[in-house]
């Protein structure tokens, strides 16, 4: 910065350090300034106003005795009208605002368990926040931000946090599988009941249709053909029912043989054993 014309420049969001026979005489501003050695004026320095970041990790125990990496993010710069102090005061401005840290956090973590760690990362950097604008507003410097950008346990404690969440969510799973499951199982069977008892009014209501149908035959071929009897009738009607029934099994393609008594007895036998299984099953209803 300097040369033989005594004139030196000081950069935009930086200041410059001047002395005078080794005692602190100004803080230059940025731009262009006199300095004439010849007369004891020197420059002790450069200090910058930019907004700088410092990384802390800190290696602490939880409440629950777990150790964890804790990771603390500082934002911080020199004071314009403190420059002085943050230029004099500190030999290492980075090394004392960890100290700071490491500090702060070994105090705040230890009273919490891991969970609650997490769940509190906010109040540890406020309580970071807070004990470092106190310390450092003396020596010139301003926090801008605390941030605890990762709490990190160890490895082992990492892998058995995963496995109890996974063991959580398989057993909501289950439990929320297992009551599907029943609410299927029980909608199977409400169906299935509903099916039964459609299906039962269903045949009622075919034999009852059977049942008015050969009463309204016997019934009409009793007055048209005079002399008949009921019992007649009756014959006649399940004499015919059992050749069309012969007739169909005949006719299908894939129908299997079947053995009846034939001959004009069995026909007999066969109308009278039609003829008392629905009076068996009209007298049952």
């Amino acid at each position: 910065m300097g040369n033989s014309f005594c004139c030196i420049q000081v950069d935009q969001s930086t200041v410059a350090i001047k002395e005078k026979f080794g005692k602190f005489d100004h803080v230059l501003e940025p731009g262009c300034h006199c300095l004439p050695w010849f007369l004891g004026h020197q420059l002790a320095g450069h200090l910058s106003l930019r907004l700088q970041q410092l990384d802390v990790k800190c290696e602490t125990k939880t409440k629950d005795n777990v150790f964890v990496n804790v990771v603390a993010s500082i934002q911080y710069r020199a004071l314009a009208d403190k420059a002085n102090d943050a230029f004099y005061m500190l030999s290492n401005t980075r090394t004392q605002i960890q100290a700071y840290v490491f500090d702060v956090i070994r105090a705040s973590v230890p009273k919490l368990n891991l969970d609650d760690a997490f769940e509190q990362k906010n109040e540890i950097a406020k309580a970071v926040e807070d004990e470092l604008e106190k310390a450092m507003s003396a020596y010139g410097y301003e926090i801008v931000q605390t941030l605890i950008i990762d709490i990190e346990p160890d490895e082992h404690v990492k892998r058995a946090m995963n496995e109890i969440n996974a063991a959580a969510r398989l057993r909501v799973a289950a439990n929320e599988k297992a009551e599907a499951e029943k609410i299927l199982q029980i909608k199977r069977a409400e169906g299935e009941a509903e099916s039964k008892y459609l299906s039962g009014l269903g045949i009622a209501r075919q034999r009852q249709a059977i049942v008015d149908g050969l009463r309204d035959s016997v019934l009409g071929f009793s007055v048209n053909v005079p002399g008949t009897t009921a019992k007649d009738v009756m014959d006649m009607v399940l004499v015919t029912q059992y050749f069309d029934t012969m007739k169909e099994i005949g006719a299908a393609s894939k129908s299997s043989a079947v053995f009846i008594p034939h001959g004009p007895g069995a026909v007999r036998d066969v109308a009278t054993q039609i003829r008392d299984g629905l009076l068996q099953g009209s007298a049952g209803q």
